[in-house]
């Protein structure tokens, strides 16, 4: 896991909720019990400045890092996206994006299928883009955002045969291998948790091993929003592994989510202002867990 990766996975899982900003000194400790050392940390929080994701700011002779617009923009998107993992009810309808982008602006199509990709489209064929899901909105700000609607066609349509729905579903994703990704989760997480909560409920685990613990959980089971396009229940195959994964992340999650905030909250009071908690968040609580 590289200590830019990570750092963004503090904020979104811890920072945030403490008025997105951290001395660096903190990030510093808390990054060390992955094995990161204070120059890997340094250098990757810099370039996160630079790239227009954090902002630094001065107070006496320490500084510290909170997200920039851009950064928490980030953070908005990737919640909206977790939306992936728990579909809607199906409308019968596919959403059906073409495009013939030039060549001259070759670095935007690229962009553009990241996006597309990111936001659980699948391909049909070469640029052709389809979902059941209902992503208009989604489309149609990707389409203001690169400024390319005089190159593109956004369709919603029903399939009319001559095969069933599934059949477009084999063409555009390989769900088997999204299965098999599932299954190795569950083989490894689900061993892990049985292990982790024997030792937490007999004090053999620290604060500091369940920080850790839940944040890797955290980062590995977020993945799936990369590669699960989240397609509604009718159009799954049998034996489908993507709600028994969810319902371990979530029991692994609610077993760490204490000493681990503990943890948390120890390294931070040092440097950093407590006051700056939202009141109303909840360490047992989290958007990938599923109701």
């Amino acid at each position: 896991m590289n200590t830019r990766s990570m750092i963004f996975t503090l904020y979104g899982d811890y920072i945030r909720h403490y008025g997105n900003k951290i001395w660096i000194g903190s990030l510093i400790k808390l990054l060390r019990e992955f094995g990161h050392n204070d120059q890997a940390v340094r250098a990757a929080i810099s370039r996160m400045n630079k790239q227009g994701w954090v902002q630094s700011e001065k107070q006496g002779n320490k500084s510290y890092y909170f997200l920039t617009e851009r950064g928490l923009k980030r953070m908005e998107e990737a919640a909206q996206r977790i939306f992936k993992l728990q579909p809607e009810k199906w409308d019968g309808q596919w959403r059906i994006l073409m495009y013939t982008i030039p060549e001259e602006i070759r670095n935007v199509r690229d962009e553009l299928r990241k996006e597309l990709v990111w936001s659980g489209f699948g391909t049909l064929s070469n640029s052709c883009w389809i979902s059941p899901n209902n992503l208009d909105k989604q489309v149609y700000d990707l389409i203001d955002k690169y400024d390319i609607k005089q190159y593109v066609d956004f369709f919603i349509a029903r399939y009319d045969g001559p095969n069933e729905d599934q059949r477009i579903i084999g063409k555009s994703w390989d769900l088997q291998e999204i299965n098999d990704r599932y299954a190795e989760f569950i083989s490894e997480y689900s061993q892990k948790f049985i292990i982790d909560k024997n030792k937490i409920e007999k004090g053999e685990m620290t604060d500091a091993q369940c920080f850790v613990e839940r944040t890797k959980l955290v980062h590995e089971y977020r993945k799936f929003l990369f590669v699960d396009p989240g397609l509604p229940e009718e159009l799954l195959p049998d034996k489908w592994l993507g709600a028994h994964a969810a319902s371990l992340f979530s029991d692994y999650y609610k077993v760490l989510a204490k000493p681990a905030s503990q943890f948390f909250e120890e390294v931070y009071q040092e440097g950093n202002e407590m006051t700056n908690k939202d009141q109303s968040y909840n360490m047992f609580d989290h958007p990938l867990i599923l109701d």
